[in-house]
């Protein structure tokens, strides 16, 4: 936490020089997960950010007297634009810790009064596999990002404290901030509607608008999308074009606007021409009781170009056998998609930001 005298001992005066800038000249240059592949340096401009931070504070209504609470990089633009730069745009307090440390964090909430749970699916996953119920009597609003929100930690979370965990859908390439799914209006599992002054649609693989319900990948288009990827104009040129920034997720609109992420199209595994988008299988797995976390990838079959296999870590003290979960996913999904394997580890690989690194487990498997 920095405070005021920390700044005592700084030179006075006026700035030496004025800065004349323009919008939309390149402000920060931050780094994507690199979740699937090599991490590709995105170009945000002056205009990005303020319309990011602008749009954060409108659509969290956050004022002078909120406390918000970062556990999460500050080199990641979910920490630095979304959390950090809305605070100050507000005149907010924001408490930074260099770590996420569960007691330090719990500490941090109750010390001063935090009113914006900041967090990443992880966190609320953990704070559920205690088994006392936790003191956030100060906190307005839960919100969670950086990956999707499993629909069963929702429910749970929202059974033991009485409110729900708001969800954003966001990316490097948008500031990050491109919708969320409204506190006063959440549709559960959804990532919500477009933020102000931005637009989104799903589209087909030739790039035509479907219709509600349809599965296609994400498009969005607004001041909050990147300028373009640093000294990588061929990967500029795939993911913006005719205006619209090309996500790489798959999902869908419902018949009221609000969106819905299915998975990474990068990350659909193909059993014999068959799709089979990893987070449907992984929701399944999480409604087990002994399941804390769960990866699904695609590993190589000499049969069926891919097979689906399953990471899984458990709750501490529980114990579930893999028969167990496959029967499981036999009762709820196509037998395709059934995992062929479950491999049960300690933990998942990880980024700072809490993303599971897929291409780490493929690689192990």
């Amino acid at each position: 936490m920095i405070h005021a005298e920390d700044f005592a001992g700084l030179p006075g005066g006026e700035p030496r020089c004025a800065l004349d800038l323009d919008r939309e000249e390149t402000a920060a240059i931050l780094y994507t997960s690199a979740t699937t592949g090599r991490p590709k340096g995105v170009m945000l401009s002056h205009a990005n950010i303020v319309s990011n931070a602008h749009g954060t504070v409108r659509h969290l209504r956050i004022t002078s007297e909120d406390r918000g609470l970062c556990a999460v990089p500050m080199f990641h633009c979910f920490g630095q634009n979304f959390i950090m730069n809305a605070l100050v745009r507000a005149g907010g307090l924001l408490v930074l810790q260099p770590r996420f440390v569960p007691d330090a964090f719990l500490d941090a909430i109750a010390g001063h009064r935090i009113t914006l749970f900041y967090g990443v699916p992880t966190m609320y996953i953990l704070f559920l596999s205690l088994s006392k119920t936790l003191d956030f009597a100060s906190i307005r609003l839960f919100f969670s990002a950086a990956a999707p929100l499993p629909a069963d930690v929702e429910r749970r979370w929202l059974e033991r404290y009485g409110r729900p965990i708001t969800q954003g859908y966001g990316l490097t390439e948008c500031s990050p901030f491109a919708a969320w799914n409204h506190d006063v209006a959440v549709r559960p599992g959804s990532v919500g509607t477009p933020i102000e002054n931005v637009e989104m649609r799903v589209v087909d693989g030739e790039g035509r608008p479907v219709g509600d319900g349809q599965l296609g990948e994400i498009l969005i288009k607004g001041p909050n999308v990147m300028k373009g990827y640093f000294g990588n104009a061929e990967a500029t040129a795939q993911s913006l074009r005719n205006g619209w920034l090309h996500s790489g997720d798959v999902g869908y609109r419902d018949a009221d606007g609000y969106y819905f992420l299915v998975d990474r199209v990068k990350d659909m595994i193909n059993v014999a021409g068959f799709k089979v988008f990893p987070r449907e299988v992984e929701e399944v797995l999480f409604r087990h009781e002994a399941v804390r976390e769960a990866a699904v990838v695609g590993v190589p079959d000499p049969v069926r170009g891919e097979a689906v296999k399953a990471f899984v870590v458990l709750q501490e003290g529980r114990t579930v056998s893999a028969d167990a979960l496959q029967k499981l996913c036999r009762d709820a999904v196509a037998v395709y998609k059934v995992p062929e394997r479950i491999e049960f580890i300690d933990a998942l690989p990880k980024n700072p930001t809490g993303k599971i690194l897929k291409k780490e487990l493929r690689q192990r498997a």
